[in-house]
């Protein structure tokens, strides 16, 4: 999983929550009713401090490690801290958690009858990548992101009361492409971390290989590869997309949100003819509201 890689403030339960500003796609916008915002924003503060925590993006001074119980002597360890955040996380749905996010949580989880699940598969996440940098092929990249991505999406429709099969079943495709185009926007980054989410298969199959994502431009193997996957992400998105027509109101808008932003990015990455390694390619506003208006027309 991926983070903005800027390291938090003293501060670890407001530094976490800020960073809410800078993700690709809303995390609790404003139209919404104050209680879903609540709700989503404490959902949110999870999800951020678990990939901050795998991602070694904590704040200097190790104030999340002390929080979490984990001593000095071992706050590098992020295994360590993962495990220390998953007996927290515990304590959620028994006693009282030590960490601020995770009390933040809490009225969260009761209010709405959240199971652990959903976050357990986050912090698992989180742990297998402390373990595996590499992916042989797509199933093996769906199966991360059915612990990385998806449960994200099962946590909205079970905070806004709207959780059915089949509603599950389409966000799982969202929330699995969206993880897909924050892999393809984001491959030096990651790199940089000693981690690829682009399955060894399609390399081969595409002749790349890993020094080619070391360089500063993107050569014509690599862009044919990314416009492969960012292909596989938009077909994605499409299956998806009847989620948000099942729905009504604000969250019809919220859900479109996400879909619009994903469809963005992917056009925004085929804008930049695929070529991520300079930086990952961002959509302007104009290009997201319009995907916005598509999505609610049952369009693209």
């Amino acid at each position: 999983m991926t983070a903005t890689g800027t390291a938090r403030p003293l501060d670890p339960e407001r530094g976490t929550l800020d960073k809410a500003a800078g993700e690709n796609f809303p995390v609790a916008p404003f139209f919404l009713p104050r209680a879903w915002r609540t709700d989503l924003m404490a959902v949110y503060g999870f999800a951020r401090l678990v990939d901050d925590i795998g991602d070694g993006d904590l704040a200097p001074g190790g104030a999340d490690a002390r929080l979490l119980g984990v001593s000095p002597r071992e706050a590098e360890d992020r295994l360590v801290l993962l495990d220390a955040f998953e007996a927290d996380l515990r304590r959620v749905f028994g006693s009282t958690p030590r960490h601020p996010l995770l009390r933040r949580l809490q009225p969260t989880v009761r209010r709405c009858s959240l199971t652990p699940e959903p976050f357990l598969g986050l912090i698992a996440a989180n742990r297998r990548d402390q373990l595996v940098g590499r992916y042989e092929t797509y199933d093996d990249l769906l199966a991360y992101c059915e612990l990385s991505a998806n449960p994200v999406g099962r946590l909205v429709l079970a905070v806004t009361g709207t959780s059915t099969p089949e509603r599950i079943r389409r966000s799982d495709m969202i929330c699995t492409a969206l993880q897909i185009v924050e892999h393809l926007q984001d491959v030096a980054e990651d790199l940089g971390r000693d981690r690829i989410y682009l399955p060894a298969a399609d390399m081969k199959r595409f002749h790349v290989q890993e020094a080619d994502l070391a360089t500063k431009s993107a050569g014509a193997s690599v862009r044919a590869l990314i416009a492969y996957e960012a292909q596989r992400a938009r077909d994605l998105l499409n299956e998806g997309a009847p989620l948000v027509g099942s729905v009504h109101g604000r969250l019809k808008l919220l859900l479109a949100g996400f879909v619009a932003g994903g469809r963005a990015a992917v056009h925004a990455i085929a804008a930049a003819e695929y070529d991520v390694l300079p930086g990952p390619p961002k959509p302007g506003k104009v290009r997201l509201l319009r995907e916005v208006g598509v999505t609610l027309r049952g369009e693209g």
